[in-house]
């Protein structure tokens, strides 16, 4: 009886040792993946906060007067209660990391305005020429606008805006004038402006005899006929 006693409690202590050391193991497990995770972390962050350092660099030289920087240099405090068209001051600071010359604090003027109600010539947007120049009513295309480094305004400096369609690619309106006078009985005017098919049936009907010569003479210098492809003469 005593024998079966001791077994037993043998058995019980070997349980108990074999519990503690598994968790032990776990916590040890636990603290490492801890460790691991927080070392991923830092060597992610480390590249982010290098490559931002080196656009704020890239964007905002040193060696300048700190007035003069672009605005994605600074830091502007704006009177967001102003009147609309009416000029402020606005106190702006350098951002960090950057180094320029003279005082880092500084005033400078603005129009109480947001970003997207700027001039055209006051920011930059992406031209795209999905759509038709000479289509009848106008179309219209919606792209992102960039506020210039130089201009100060309320908001987001990027944007999106309707714009219409303008653009062109090349091909001159007295190249195509003249060739269609000179030779647009061989469908050279067509050819150039890239209605292929009208082209070739100019070639080898000799202008319509003429007459479609004459007629695309008068559509070309009327800017009726242009590009096919839907872009402006420049």
């Amino acid at each position: 009886m005593n024998v079966v006693r001791v077994n037993l409690r043998n058995v019980i202590f070997l349980l108990v040792a074999l519990l503690s050391t598994s968790v032990q193991e776990a916590h040890m497990g636990h603290d490492s993946a801890i460790s691991y995770a927080l070392k991923e972390a830092n060597v992610n962050s480390t590249p982010a906060y290098s490559s931002k350092k080196e656009e704020t660099a890239s964007l905002c030289p040193s060696g300048i007067s700190c007035a003069e920087l672009s605005v994605e240099c600074l830091n502007c405090n704006f009177n967001y209660n102003c009147v609309y068209g009416a000029t402020y001051d606005a106190n702006c600071s350098i951002k960090d990391h950057v180094d320029c010359v003279g005082s880092p604090s500084f005033l400078k003027k603005y129009m109480c305005r947001y970003c997207y109600q700027t001039d055209h010539w006051e920011h930059q947007c992406h031209q795209k020429n999905s759509c038709s120049s000479v289509a009848s009513p106008q179309q219209y295309y919606r792209t992102n606008c960039t506020v210039n480094s130089d201009v100060l305004c309320l908001g987001r400096r990027k944007f999106m805006k309707n714009l219409p369609c303008n653009w062109t690619i090349g091909y001159r309106w007295s190249t195509a004038l003249i060739l269609s006078i000179t030779l647009g009985g061989f469908g050279a005017d067509r050819f150039y402006l890239g209605h292929w098919q009208e082209g070739i049936g100019k070639l080898f009907s000799f202008g319509g005899l003429g007459v479609w010569t004459l007629i695309d003479v008068i559509l070309i210098s009327m800017r009726y006929l242009g590009p096919a492809d839907g872009s402006l003469y420049i």
